[in-house]
């Protein structure tokens, strides 16, 4: 019997690579995709023919039930929101609609339509925010500092209620910081690899980033997609910390980053107040002891060092791309 599975967020870089490894599965994806004039679907060109679109959105109730009809899925994976950080204080009603209120929307309509789907919320280690212990782990109180990190607190413990109130297989994992290629180019890590093709290059001179001194456990998001759906084979639904158990420093990314083409850091990276929080999360460090035990991960799959290589490199050939595109459009005109 073939497996189908609905993703929300599935252009991002969490539900491209969860799309690709549940095809590689065998199931039959489905993918809600909100109506926009111009869809972004860079991440998942590869795989867009093999992918069934339903139109809907997180807000609206009555087409998330839509959703659920046509998809009948055997998982639900609820990974849309405003999810980033900075924005989440320009736009604090839009991320609180989104992504605490949006989790409602689509857990009642998972109630209604299909209450024996096993159904994934994407919680983040933003929910402890000024961390109360290090490291973090499933137990410990959150303490969120940004409005994108409280609206993940609300789905959070709406999955917890819905699991607890109507019995239905509902969990959630909380994250640490994950990255890739297919990484928004707005998410400092990304901001800092695409700046170190572009350097290395000669199309920038300098890049200017906020606390240098920040420190994240950072893994390597096709990595963490695995647990995602490890997650929903086992026997009782639960919440897991998903990280590495190290941490870095954005220097230390900066370092790695730069030093992989030959580059000191010092001599490009400026510190500008502009890009510090308003209110600064300085440290996260998760335990995955409870995903290692239960659910057989290996978070070391992909090493920190290996994940900031990877993603100069792929930058390095899409910059290159790029700027070839532009000179050949120049040489025609």
């Amino acid at each position: 019997m073939i497996k189908s599975a609905l993703i929300t967020g599935i252009t991002g870089q969490d539900g491209s690579y969860l799309a690709d490894l549940l095809l590689e599965k065998g199931y039959k994806v489905y993918a809600l995709r909100r109506r926009t004039s111009v869809p972004i679907m860079e991440n998942i060109q590869h795989i867009e023919n093999e992918i069934e679109f339903i139109e809907g959105d997180l807000l609206d109730l009555s087409s998330l039930i839509n959703a659920l009809k046509i998809s009948n899925p055997d998982e639900v994976y609820n990974l849309a929101a405003q999810s980033f950080v900075g924005t989440s204080w320009d736009q604090p009603i839009l991320t609180g609609q989104v992504t605490a209120l949006g989790v409602a929307n689509m857990l009642e309509a998972v109630r209604i339509v299909k209450p024996d789907a096993r159904f994934y919320q994407a919680s983040s280690s933003e929910m402890f925010g000024k961390v109360v212990e290090t490291p973090q782990v499933e137990t410990t109180p959150f303490y969120p500092r940004s409005p994108y990190g409280v609206a993940k607190v609300y789905g959070h413990w709406m999955t917890v209620n819905y699991r607890e109130s109507f019995n239905m297989f509902a969990c959630s994992g909380i994250l640490f910081n994950h990255e890739s290629p297919r990484r928004g180019i707005e998410f400092v890590t990304r901001k800092i690899t695409n700046a170190v093709a572009r350097i290395k290059l000669g199309l920038q001179n300098e890049l200017r980033l906020g606390n240098l001194d920040a420190l994240r456990d950072w893994g390597f998001a096709k990595d963490y997609v695995e647990c995602m759906w490890l997650m929903l084979q086992q026997e009782k639904p639960d919440d897991y910390v998903i990280a590495t158990g190290e941490m870095h420093s954005v220097r230390e990314f900066c370092e790695i980053a730069f030093g992989h083409v030959g580059l000191d850091y010092k001599n490009y990276v400026v510190t500008d107040p502009k890009f510090f929080r308003a209110a600064e999360v300085d440290l996260l460090l998760g335990d995955p002891a409870k995903a290692i035990s239960t659910l057989g991960w290996n978070p070391q799959k992909t090493t920190f060092k290996e994940l900031v290589q990877l993603m100069v490199d792929e930058d390095m050939k899409k910059v290159k791309q790029q700027s070839n595109n532009i000179m050949s459009v120049g040489s025609r005109a």
